[in-house]
C-alpha cells in the first residue's frame, strides 16, 4: 500500500507556466483590485466586469501548459498516493497528469448557477450575461469568492489529518483557511515547504524541511528527499 502524500499548492507553481497573481507587490490581478473581481459585492456592484475578468482568466489559461513542477508532482504518483489540494482555479495540475485533485476556491473551466451552487457545468469559452440554467436564472464563474465558505474545506481537512507526508508548494500561506491546513497534520509526520520567500513556521510540532526555491526547482529536491521513504 502506498504512502499517502498530500500537497497544498498555491499561485507561485502556476506562476512558472505565465499566470500571474493578485499577491504580486502592487497588490492587483491583472491589474484590478481584487474587491471589484473577487468578491460578491464586485459581483453585484458590476457583473460585466467580473465576468469579464474571468473570461480573460480562462483564455490565458487555454494558452498556457504545465510546467516541471506540475510534472514533477504527477510523476510521484507512481510511488505515492498523491492528493493535491490546490488554492488555483486553474487545471495545469490535471493536465500534467495528476489523478486526485481537489479545488479549494472553484475552477476557471467550471460555472454555476446563482440560484443553486450545486448546479455546475464544465466551461472553456466566454460566459456572457445572459447565459442562464434551465430555470432562467444567471450563471457566474464557479469560483470561491473572499466571504463565500469554502465547500472543499471539510474534504481538505480530512486529507491533511491523514497524510504521511505533507508539502506545501508555492503558496505564501497567507489566504485562509487554506493556510491553516498545514496546522492539521499528524504529529511527527514530515512537512516539505517550498517557496522562494518562506515565512516562519515557529508552532509546527512536525519536522519541518525548508526549501526556498521556486517551485519546479523545490520539485525536483522533493522527490529526491522523498525517494528515501520509499
Amino acid at each position: 500500500m502506498k504512502q499517502k502524500l498530500v500537497v497544498l499548492t498555491g499561485a507561485g507553481i502556476s506562476a512558472e507556466s505565465g499566470i500571474k497573481t493578485f499577491r504580486d507587490s502592487d497588490g492587483l490581478w491583472e491589474g484590478h483590485n481584487v474587491v471589484d473581481v473577487a468578491t460578491p459585492e464586485g459581483w453585484q456592484k458590476d457583473p460585466h466586469l467580473v465576468l469579464d475578468f474571468y473570461n480573460q482568466r480562462r483564455r490565458q489559461l487555454l494558452e498556457v501548459i504545465p510546467n516541471l513542477g506540475h510534472q514533477i508532482l504527477a510523476g510521484l504518483e507512481a510511488d505515492f498516493e498523491v492528493h493535491i489540494i490546490t488554492q488555483n482555479v486553474d487545471n495545469l495540475h490535471e493536465r500534467a497528469g495528476s489523478s486526485k485533485v481537489l479545488h479549494l476556491h472553484g475552477e476557471l473551466l467550471k460555472v454555476r448557477s446563482t440560484k443553486n451552487a450545486n448546479l455546475i457545468f464544465d466551461w472553456s469559452t466566454d460566459l456572457n450575461w445572459g447565459d442562464v440554467d434551465a430555470q432562467g436564472h444567471q450563471l457566474r464563474p464557479h469560483i470561491v469568492w473572499f466571504g463565500e465558505e469554502v465547500p472543499a474545506l471539510e474534504e481538505a481537512l480530512r486529507l491533511t489529518q491523514e497524510a504521511d507526508f505533507f508539502a506545501v508548494v508555492g503558496t505564501s500561506l497567507q489566504v485562509y483557511p487554506a493556510a491553516g491546513l498545514i496546522e492539521f497534520t499528524a504529529p511527527k509526520i514530515p512537512i516539505f515547504y517550498i517557496d522562494p520567500k518562506p515565512i516562519a513556521l515557529p508552532n509546527l510540532r512536525n519536522p519541518l524541511t525548508v526549501i526556498p526555491e521556486m517551485a519546479s526547482i523545490g520539485m525536483q529536491e522533493l522527490k529526491s528527499r522523498l525517494t528515501h521513504f520509499i
